[in-house]
């Protein structure tokens, strides 16, 4: 069924108080009362664009998206494929405004496709959301939202990740029992594995220690460590081809994602006496570094750019085939 603001031939709707000056809409698409989209936008198939939404003339929303009431789309905005976008959601275009002083060029806000953002949400121009990513309510963007990860707070910090299975029963402080024995590997859906070290404790202090082939799986060739990392701040968002990892903990606490393309696990390392197995093929994230963090990681193999694989997309290709 369409109004009298959509073309005879259109297949979208529009709803008699609805404006929609560009022909640009795909099919089945759904334009509610007071929504104003502007000549020369693009919107794709199978949207629903509910009441008081407004969309300048060269935004760009793709195939399935969901816009709630209030929501302004303001020029260079693109939102991907399968976007839900909440209520009243702030999006921006000026990081400078001033009344009728304009930019020779507005910062557009990116989202990529299957991003959730909630409602109340606000995002600063230039800001990119990663595909999957979710934006919770009230959250104040001003940077970047890597692929799959919640942010929550002003500013927005990362929370955790979708669809990760979490292991809450790892321990969170020395005198808490593991089920992880001495010696023993623990594997995760992912296939990371988690190895309790030895610890040897008396009046001098602790010692921890690994011996190849004797708790540590490989022969590294390389360490590094990573430390004074912000909290905001998110390490890893990569795989290796053939190099294996070993993640220690040897100050502080850090939360790791691992993920083989089928399972994702969140692990939080916390002690020195608990090692994170990473094997090739295996996606890896680090986050939520507590401020006193020092990670160290033993590699493989010595530093070879080609090992890497830093797009998901590419890594889910190579995994899956």
């Amino acid at each position: 069924m369409n109004s009298k603001n959509a073309p005879e031939t259109s297949d979208y709707f529009v709803h008699p108080q609805g404006l929609c000056e560009t022909t640009r809409v795909g099919k089945n698409t759904r334009i509610w009362a007071f929504a104003h989209i502007l000549k020369g936008a693009i919107v794709g198939s199978d949207c629903n664009v509910c009441d008081g939404v407004f969309i300048e003339g060269d935004v760009i929303v793709g195939d399935r998206v969901t816009i709630k009431c209030g929501v302004q789309l303001w020029s260079g905005t693109s939102i991907g494929n399968d976007v839900f976008i909440g209520p009243n959601a702030t999006f921006t275009n000026d990081p400078f405004p001033r009344s009728r002083r304009y930019p020779e060029k507005f910062t557009g806000i990116f989202v990529e496709s299957g991003a959730s953002i909630g409602a109340n949400a606000t995002l600063l121009p230039g800001v990119r959301v990663g595909q999957d990513a979710m934006v919770g309510a009230g959250a104040v963007v001003t940077k970047d939202v890597p692929a799959r990860a919640i942010v929550v707070g002003n500013p927005a910090r990362i929370s955790g990740y979708v669809d990760v299975s979490r292991n809450p029963d790892l321990p969170t402080s020395s005198s808490q029992a593991t089920n992880v024995e001495l010696g023993q590997i623990r594997s995760f859906s992912s296939a990371s594995a988690l190895i309790r070290l030895p610890e040897v404790t008396d009046l001098r202090g602790k010692l921890s220690f690994a011996e190849i082939g004797q708790f540590l799986p490989f022969a590294p060739e390389r360490y590094f460590l990573v430390y004074d990392v912000p909290s905001e701040e998110v390490r890893g968002e990569h795989a290796h081809r053939d190099c294996h990892q070993f993640l220690i903990c040897v100050r502080g606490s850090v939360t790791v994602i691992t993920d083989n393309g089928h399972h994702k696990d969140q692990i939080e390392i916390n002690r020195p006496s608990i090692g994170l197995h990473i094997p090739p093929l295996v996606w890896g994230i680090q986050f939520k570094y507590s401020s006193d963090a020092v990670l160290m990681v033993l590699a493989s193999q010595k530093y070879d750019p080609s090992d890497y694989i830093r797009n998901y997309d590419e890594f889910l290709q190579i995994v899956r085939n």
